[in-house]
């Protein structure tokens, strides 16, 4: 599936329908519009509707509201397209978002186009209409991590199937190198009846994940290094030994790196490829309050993360935690010296909001979030709260 048609498939939930019926019979205040929201915007190719949102109002995560501004012409949020143009109309202080010109900007229009008429030779031009909605976000973003780090349990990786030895004894494997892999006990690496290979992604051992406030233990991540395909399963064959007796041995399963993040190496342990789950992310903000901290960043030595980083938080569906949440980001406050005390009073300077986060995966005790707006950097510890 393409990314762009991700979105065309994502329900609304009743929440965003109730906010998107109520918006759209009212609008929204003058006051919620963006600082310089323009009078019309044209969708063009590489337009995303988090950056749509953004241009028209103060807050792209609100959703709904730019849904319910144009409901009666555009049924569906996600069937947004390149050549729409999108006309904002202000009247008793409110403002509607439509797909059609006002009396007004029509006239104004036609009189434009008269006074630019050039008169040319009749012929026909033809162009094809896009036929991609807008993806909420660019794809590449997002795309990199879907096939990522991956959270598992305590023994999850550990009785996952191993990389036992290489060729010539090769230390660091890379693409097009082959390697050798055992099972774990009675799960055996068996080719599919109806497939020659099978895919698997590859992971270092996994590192705990720790909840900052309470000491818990959420969950264990495994970096993500490469992709192999099995080529020929595991198995046992009989030998004769030097005394003369008959052994079994344990054959290995064949396997190939086709993709190496970085180098693969004996230890490694395999994970059957998961069907790709392709989805739109509607941003929102969550329906109840949240007080979240972040984990940790994704990526190796990585102590600050910047814009379109990944991070992890503590937060997960237990809690409440969705697909599409938008958290902000807020910078805790320094200790420092009061200078005008005589006592040299140390105080502590408040938070301040530092970005904006959206939540694309979710896991039980743990959610992974993408860093969409940032003033500075962002350290593991950092508080996570809703957006307004």
């Amino acid at each position: 599936m393409a990314p762009a048609a991700w979105a065309q498939n994502f329900p609304i939930t009743p929440d965003q329908q109730a906010t998107a019926s109520k918006t759209a019979q009212a609008g929204v205040p003058l006051a919620e519009l963006a600082a310089n929201a323009p009078s019309q915007h044209t969708v063009q190719r590489g337009d995303t509707l988090w950056a749509i949102s953004g241009l028209f109002l103060k807050s792209p995560w609100r959703w709904p509201e730019l849904w319910g501004m144009n409901l009666e012409e555009i049924k569906n949020p996600h069937l947004i397209y390149p050549g729409q143009t999108l006309y904002l109309e202000k009247k008793d202080g409110r403002a509607v978002l439509s797909t059609k010109q006002t009396p007004a900007e029509a006239a104004e229009s036609a009189a434009m186009a008269a006074i630019s008429t050039v008169r040319l030779s009749p012929r026909v031009r033809s162009e094809s209409l896009p036929s991609d909605a807008l993806p909420t976000l660019s794809a590449h973003m997002l795309e990199p991590f879907l096939a990522g780090p991956v959270l598992v349990d305590e023994n999850g990786l550990r009785m996952a199937p191993r990389i036992v030895a290489t060729q010539d004894g090769r230390v660091l494997l890379s693409r097009g190198d082959r390697a050798y892999a055992r099972s774990q006990g009675d799960a055996a690496l068996i080719d599919e009846p109806t497939k020659a290979q099978k895919a698997f992604r590859l992971f270092r051992d996994a590192k705990p994940l720790m909840d900052p406030l309470t000491g818990e233990v959420l969950g264990f991540e495994a970096p993500y290094v490469g992709k192999a395909l099995l080529v020929r399963s595991e198995s046992t064959q009989q030998s004769t030994s030097q005394d003369g007796k008959t052994q079994t041995d344990l054959v290995p399963a064949t396997i190939d790196i086709v993709a190496a993040k970085e180098e693969v190496r004996v230890g490694d342990r395999l994970l059957p490829e998961p069907a790709r789950n392709y989805q739109s992310y509607v941003p929102r903000a969550p329906g109840k309050a949240v007080d979240a901290r972040i984990v940790s960043i994704y990526g190796n030595a990585v102590a600050i993360a910047g814009q379109n980083q990944v991070v992890t938080l503590n937060r997960g569906t237990r809690d409440g935690m969705e697909v599409g949440h938008v958290l902000a980001i807020l910078k805790g406050g320094k200790r420092v010296i009061d200078p005008t005390d005589p006592a040299r009073a140390e105080i502590m300077l408040p938070e301040e909001r530092n970005g904006l986060l959206m939540v694309f995966s979710t896991y039980e005790k743990l959610s992974y979030g993408l860093i969409l707006e940032i003033t500075d950097g962002v350290k593991v510890g950092d508080r996570l709260v809703n957006p307004r």
